[in-house]
């Protein structure tokens, strides 16, 4: 037991130095570092969020533009840096492979939780001073707020996983998950809410793991003022099948990485 405990330990602190690894190469140690992890979403969250509302006003469905603007950005945000960062971790970081404590999982666990850290806080940096301006209602419950946002951060990992061994196995499957992406995002549910939709395509789109993802992170903020439609087990269930597919693809691709 205490061999075991042994091996956690070391194994947190080879992430926790593989996270600190990351923040440092992608943002240096001068100038904005950390802060533009959270800046760079956060910008083009304002920026979105600007644009929805000169088009459709303060409302659009009965739903206020800006809160519906900030979750569904930061969602997309987070789902768009995961699969990208992740994809390209065995190509970035494959000399770290020269220690022998490092496995590749480490490092796509470290990318990972930099970028659900960095976008969860960008999140928080936009919604604070909206929400004193008046301009956001109060968060309704932050228990499923932050829970929609681990589920999300679980499922959307385990995606990537899936994407990162499948790159790393097929340079040919490589070239198409770009437009595979663009073409799911009807399917994330971050452009619209459930209850706007006809029945018939309602009962489609909740099939869907990633916009129940959604409707549970916005009914954290909006509450019960809003419709909508989620079950948190089901979510789960996706992402620990998610997770265990891209295991297995990681696991397979490893032998495949060529140490420069």
């Amino acid at each position: 037991m205490r061999g075991y405990l042994d091996r956690i330990r070391l194994k947190m602190r080879v992430i926790n130095a593989l996270f600190i690894r990351e923040l440092m190469a992608r943002f240096g140690h001068s100038n904005l570092g950390f802060l533009w992890q959270v800046l760079e979403p956060l910008v083009l969250a304002l920026g979105v969020m600007a644009s929805w509302s000169l088009i459709y006003g303060e409302r659009n469905h009965g739903v206020r533009v800006i809160p519906l603007v900030l979750t569904g950005y930061t969602y997309l945000t987070l789902w768009r840096h995961m699969t990208a960062r992740l994809s390209n971790s065995f190509r970035q970081a494959s000399g770290l492979l020269f220690h022998r404590s490092v496995k590749p999982i480490d490092i796509l666990i470290a990318r990972g939780m930099l970028e659900s850290i960095g976008v969860l806080m960008a999140f928080f940096a936009a919604y604070i001073p909206l929400a004193l301006l008046g301009i956001i209602d109060p968060v309704d419950d932050y228990l499923v707020l932050l829970g929609a946002w681990a589920l999300i951060c679980f499922l959307t990992f385990g995606v990537a996983l899936i994407i990162t061994g499948v790159t790393h196995l097929s340079e040919t499957i490589e070239r198409f998950v770009q437009p595979v992406m663009y073409l799911i995002l009807p399917l994330t549910g971050v452009f619209y809410m459930v209850y706007w939709l006809p029945p018939a395509a309602r009962e489609v789109v909740v099939l869907s793991p990633l916009v129940q993802a959604c409707e549970m992170y916005r009914a954290g903020l909006f509450g019960h003022a809003m419709p909508t439609f989620w079950d948190p087990w089901y979510i789960l269930l996706w992402g620990i099948g998610a997770n265990a597919i891209g295991w297995v693809l990681v696991l397979k691709a490893q032998k495949h990485i060529e140490m420069e």
